[in-house]
């Protein structure tokens, strides 16, 4: 029987609350982190809102030596790193450097890192490009300076699906316990609010373009327009069950089923992938539909796509079936940190009973879910099912549990 992969230790930079403690306590009462952009002036662009991390100072979390060699991105997910090893109450230096792994995900890399260094190319020449800017823009750059910072020697990597990155990864993690490494950190930190970044993101067609931050992403809602951006994401300690049980760790859950499926191309008429991918992660887990007391969408916020996964969720739990929540809506996408930060979330619905809410959305008609809406819903979460897409066809969708 395949080792069973647990998570111990959680890290989060959220929008909405820097640490667990303050994004949970936000989430539950509805808190949004989402607003006009302050990394940069933002008046020239379609869409000027975003959700940043509020109160993060990298030189109060981190070695001085790092500042000059990281993006913000690694700034953060190095930060959430350590705390989630705290969490873990883990010591990477007391344990074996190759019983140690870290796979993370990554959207866009480095990008204000990068920004920087074209500038002085630009305008100074390429003697003043740093030295860093060979690894610092590089999507497996969190999980090198992560490995680095804490001696861990063993199976590491980096998955790029965008959105669905964050569960990939975690689900590489779970593959590589199953293997024989006892612990992965694993999980997804994205930050690429700099005007480059900004660009690249708007062209993608997908941006909300309201100003009004309490409607601007609205998923499921007959008025969603698009996304609203964000920064940060969740970093995991995802270890060995046994392993955990051993050191007497505190287990948040186990992960307990995983899929990937990818959307055929649109002039093939066939259908997307997303439902497939919830009906081989139940299968996975072993699992029935019955079995699942929520489910973390996606939330695109784009009509045909919000549209496609709530028929996802009713063709396999039907019409209003399951309760279904986005907590997203108060940090916008956070692209490779998404999905890894909502399912930090679902594992403290579980351990709470308690689901979040999905904020300022009017549920259209045209959906037939049961969207958790306005205040937390209190009931027993034993299971929940996360959903994640990623631009360009990627699916993924994962079982966490309690045990």
């Amino acid at each position: 029987m395949s080792a069973s992969a647990v998570v111990t230790g959680l890290g989060v930079a959220a929008p909405n609350g820097l640490g667990t403690d303050e994004y949970w306590k936000a989430t539950l009462v509805g808190r949004s982190g989402i607003g006009p952009i302050t990394r940069f002036d933002p008046s020239p662009y379609p869409a000027r809102l975003a959700g940043e991390v509020p109160g993060f100072v990298a030189q109060e979390h981190i070695p001085g030596r790092l500042i000059p060699q990281t993006d913000r991105m690694t700034q953060l997910a190095l930060a959430a790193a350590d705390w989630a090893l705290r969490d873990a109450g883990v010591e990477p230096g007391e344990l074996p450097a190759f019983d140690m792994g870290v796979v993370t995900a990554s959207s866009s890399g480095g990008f204000e890192f990068g920004q920087g260094e074209l500038r002085k190319l630009w305008s100074q020449g390429s003697e003043y490009v740093s030295a860093y800017q060979s690894f610092a823009w590089f999507y497996a750059v969190n999980s090198g300076q992560i490995s680095i910072r804490n001696g861990m020697k063993g199976p590491s990597g980096v998955v790029v699906s965008d959105q669905a990155g964050g569960l990939d990864a975690l689900a590489q993690a779970r593959r590589q316990i199953r293997k024989g490494t006892p612990l992965v950190v694993s999980g997804g930190v994205d930050a690429s609010i700099c005007t480059w970044g900004w660009v690249a993101q708007l062209a993608g067609g997908r941006l909300s373009t309201s100003d009004d931050p309490a409607r601007a992403y609205v998923p499921f809602d007959a008025r969603a327009r698009g996304h609203v951006p964000g920064e940060g994401g969740a970093i995991l300690i995802v270890e060995d069950a046994a392993a955990a049980r051993r050191r007497g760790a505190r287990v948040y859950g186990e992960i307990a089923g995983y899929a990937a499926t990818f959307d055929p191309a649109p002039e093939t008429g066939c259908e997307p992938g997303l439902g497939k991918a919830i009906e081989l992660a139940l299968a996975d887990a072993e699992a029935q539909p019955s079995d699942i007391d929520v489910v973390f969408a996606d939330a695109a916020a784009i009509p045909d796509l919000d549209r496609a996964e709530a028929e996802a969720i009713t063709a396999v739990f039907g019409p209003r079936g399951v309760p279904v929540t986005a907590p997203k809506t108060m940090t916008g996408r956070l692209y490779s940190g998404a999905a890894a930060l909502d399912v930090a979330t679902a594992l403290l619905a579980v351990q709470d009973g308690v689901v979040p809410p999905t904020s300022n959305v009017e549920p259209s008609a045209d959906h037939d879910l049961d969207l958790v809406i306005g205040e937390p819903r209190r009931l027993p979460v034993r299971s929940a099912l996360v959903l994640a897409r990623g631009h360009g066809g990627f699916n993924s969708a994962l079982v966490v549990r309690a045990v």
